[in-house]
């Protein structure tokens, strides 16, 4: 699917509030709202709109702490660590990686020593290094910057 300035334009106001009507983002885009819901079906189908979500402040919830965890695996026990983190509550994102480590993954915890229970409990099959997070940079993700790069 060819993307084009209106369709980067939906894309961008729903990044900023995905809860928008069709009729107040058609509105923002000047399309009407049926056309609007046309091309956003047509996201929705094409994978390019894989869904809607909210954020939430963990601080807020009791998760005051977080953590990138980067986890080197020993013997090769990849399908076992992948099957742990899949179901691991206090993680946030997993990535597998290039380079000196195999993964790197974001824990979100109450306590110091939740972060301790997590890497004691994969010990036997991974070694980590662990970098506590004081904050968080805001980095500017509209859709509209990275498609001026294409």
């Amino acid at each position: 699917m060819k993307i084009d300035e209106i369709d980067t334009k939906i894309l961008s106001e729903l990044q900023k509030d995905s809860r928008l009507s069709m009729r107040e983002l058609s509105k923002r885009v000047n399309l009407s709202a049926p056309s609007v819901a046309e091309r956003v079906n047509k996201m929705e189908d094409e994978g390019i709109i894989e869904g809607y979500s909210i954020r939430i402040n963990r601080k807020k919830l009791g998760y005051p702490l977080t953590c990138l965890v980067e986890v080197t695996m020993k013997n090769g026990e990849y399908e076992k660590f992948q099957n742990l983190i899949s179901k691991e509550p206090r993680c946030l994102f997993c990535y597998r990686v290039a380079g000196q480590s195999c993964f790197i993954l974001l824990l979100s915890v109450k306590t110091i020593e939740e972060i301790e229970e997590f890497i004691n409990s994969i010990s036997s099959i991974a070694k980590t290094n662990t970098y506590i997070t004081f904050s968080e940079i805001p980095i500017n993700q509209d859709i509209k910057d990275l498609l001026k790069e294409c």
